[in-house]
């Protein structure tokens, strides 16, 4: 499967989003885990979110097997 980012035309109608094709299932998941790195992120007062954020694609592309 491939992942397809939000386009910001979401709809709530049937199983899946219109806008991006995912289930609303995986959509629901996604944001648990993106408010808990947000949730860590704040209590750990980083101030360089951005480095941050790049850390964790980077962690999950080489935990997934992929270059980076």
């Amino acid at each position: 499967m491939k992942f397809s980012p939000c386009t910001g035309n979401c709809t709530e109608e049937g199983t899946h989003c219109e806008g991006c094709g995912r289930s609303h299932e995986e959509i629901a998941e996604m944001k648990t885990h993106i408010a808990s790195l947000v949730a860590f992120a704040k209590k750990m007062e980083y101030e360089n979110v951005e480095e941050f954020a790049d850390g964790v694609a980077g962690s999950i592309k080489y935990k997934m097997g992929e270059d980076h």
